[in-house]
């Protein structure tokens, strides 16, 4: 049961043929046996988890129906909010945390009738693209355990991809949702900024953090983002568009596309075996009937935009905190944001400027990007970071991950879909970026790629 989709999963709680309960209880069972060797879900509440969905089947018996996701148990990232329910942001400083109230992605969920039944793991303040902290350890690839989930929403990739939750929350600076999962075989979409609102009572008109959904499946990761999205009065950027248009249909005719595949993102290092797998996306493209050509880029800028705005946000959001309780890769972030100058801010805007404005005419030329999500299959579990990638050296932690953090500056939206999967069985995910605005375009792009190709099928092989 706990491998049906999450859409599969709400018709047979709307038929009755299963009950919220059975239907948790399945998923906690699921957890008590794979999440000790996996380490995705870090805070359980199972038993208030078990009163909402005896609540939950008892408005089912008087026919009433909560909302799209009614009875459906979800996992939130620890980096959000939820009343009553330990946050800790993955910091020993936030140990005991309980938060008094949701974040708006929470309680749009719960609102829709989701029933949350815990908390995923994520490296502290969700710093990096390898799942570990000092509070939990580290959250492992249901494909091989010995490899890593990717980060920072890696418990959320690694809990769908084990079958212990259907629907998953996450966030995306440099890759937080795209990496995962593409490290786990499932599909997360980083949205459009603005399109998933982000209300932050200190940096409301930040950009490059963004939160967003993961599931399975491209419809299963629609209809949460039909929940999630929307217009919210506390966030400046929000878009004014409901997320009715999700619930949708997803069927799209390729033949009328024209996309631009870049192997490399304009000759970045790529691990050969990452290479030779996603170099099947633009050959089921093309069997589409979509218009493929292979292009060469130049978004070299967005390296100094992104770093030094990232670098601005880190000081800004955490550069009041004792900072030797700060683990290693939030104090260097830190350290570099109390650099930064205005000098450097009024720079990385015209880089930043500029580079919109090239992307804009190539999507005035392209209705899509298609490239590699990661430079590098999962890695091992015990690395902190990939040092090194077909033969060039990384020169810091971040580095390895241009491939996802250069598509954040663009404003764009972006999904990770399943591609295929390496010689040793590890997957590998490909990156599906449209225009700014246009995520629904991309939803359903992945959906007939995801369909093609089938890799999101195959289930890791944990007993």
């Amino acid at each position: 049961m706990f491998y049906l989709t999450a859409l599969e999963m709400l018709e047979l709680l709307r038929t009755r043929q299963v009950g919220a309960v059975e239907l948790l209880r399945a998923h906690l069972r699921r957890i008590e046996e794979v999440n000790p060797r996996v380490n995705a879900i870090v805070t359980l509440a199972a038993e208030r988890a078990l009163a909402e969905a005896e609540r939950a089947d008892r408005d089912l018996a008087r026919g009433e129906w909560r909302g799209p996701l009614h009875g459906l148990p979800v996992a939130h990232k620890d980096l959000t909010e939820t009343a009553g329910v330990r946050t800790t942001y993955g910091s020993p400083l936030f140990a005991d945390h309980v938060p008094p109230r949701d974040s708006l992605l929470v309680r749009r969920m719960r609102e829709a009738g989701a029933i949350t039944l815990g908390k995923t793991n994520t490296p502290e303040f969700g710093t990096g693209s390898h799942t570990v902290n000092e509070l939990f350890g580290v959250t492992r690839n249901p494909y091989d355990l010995s490899r890593s989930a990717g980060g920072s929403s890696g418990g959320a990739a690694a809990a769908l991809a084990a079958g212990m939750v259907p629907l998953a929350d996450g966030s995306d600076m440099g890759g937080s949702l795209r990496n995962p999962a593409s490290f786990c075989n499932v599909v997360g979409l980083r949205p459009t900024p603005g399109r998933v609102p982000a209300p932050s009572p200190t940096a409301a008109w930040f950009t490059l953090g963004v939160p967003g959904p993961m599931a399975r499946t491209v419809t299963d990761l629609a209809l949460l983002m039909s929940v999630i999205s929307g217009f919210d009065a506390a966030s400046p950027l929000s878009v004014t568009e409901s997320g009715e248009a999700f619930a949708g249909s997803l069927e799209t005719d390729p033949a009328r596309l024209r996309i631009a595949w870049s192997p490399d993102l304009g000759g970045l290092p790529v691990d050969p075996e990452t290479a030779r797998v996603t170099a099947l996306a633009p050959r089921v493209l093309e069997g589409l009937g979509a218009r493929v050509e292979q292009v060469r880029l130049d978004l070299s800028d967005a390296e100094e935009a992104f770093r030094v705005y990232r670098a601005w946000y880190y000081a800004l959001s955490y550069g009041g905190m004792p900072a030797e309780r700060l683990g290693a890769n939030v104090r260097w972030n830190v350290e570099q944001g109390l650099k930064v100058t205005g000098a450097d801010l009024a720079r990385a805007e015209r880089l930043r400027s500029g580079l919109y404005r090239r992307m804009s005419r190539f999507f005035g030329d392209h209705d899509f990007l298609v490239a590699p999500v990661s430079q590098v299959p999962p890695f091992p579990v015990g690395e902190p970071y990939v040092s090194e990638i077909a033969g060039e050296p990384m020169p810091d932690y971040l580095a390895w991950m241009r491939s996802a953090y250069w598509v954040s500056v663009l404003h764009a939206p972006a999904i990770s879909v399943p591609c295929g999967f390496t010689g040793d069985g590890l997957p590998v995910g490909v990156q599906i970026i449209g225009r700014p605005f246009d995520d629904l375009g991309v939803l359903r792009l992945a959906h007939v790629f995801e369909r093609a190709t089938g890799h999101g099928a195959r289930r890791p092989a944990l007993r």
